[in-house]
């Protein structure tokens, strides 16, 4: 898949007026978003469990969760799962993309909206 970043406003959901802009590498291999933690213990943004994170090299690590408020060209999520992650490491993972309802598109490199599924019968 093509390389590419987006734009986000990422914001502490228990002081949404804390908030910051950052660039991130759209990453669909990435389960969770990943923003330094320095960053976002910066802004406030408190652990809530830990996860462990499956490497790109088969390695895996043990990585503290938060949650914050995300906004990527219009489409919001209230809360999303975040990794505090080592620094300079800015991603958007596949969670967040699904939450959003977006999906990349390698060829134009940028995000669409996708589609939801909503499987029931009608009647």
């Amino acid at each position: 898949m093509g390389v590419f970043s987006v734009r986000a406003v990422v914001w502490n959901v228990t002081e949404p007026t804390r908030s910051i802009t950052v660039d991130l590498l759209v990453d669909t291999g990435s389960t969770y978003t990943v923003i330094p933690g320095r960053v976002l213990e910066e802004f406030g943004v408190k652990p809530i469990r830990v996860a462990r994170l499956r490497l790109a090299d088969g390695g895996v690590i043990e990585s503290v969760l938060g949650e914050v408020g995300i906004e990527v060209e219009g489409f919001r999520a209230s809360a999303t799962p975040v990794a505090f992650g080592d620094e300079g490491i800015y991603l958007l993972g596949s969670v967040t993309l699904e939450q959003l309802g977006l999906a990349p598109d390698p060829i134009e490199k940028r995000l669409k909206p996708t589609e939801a599924l909503l499987m029931v019968l009608r009647a």
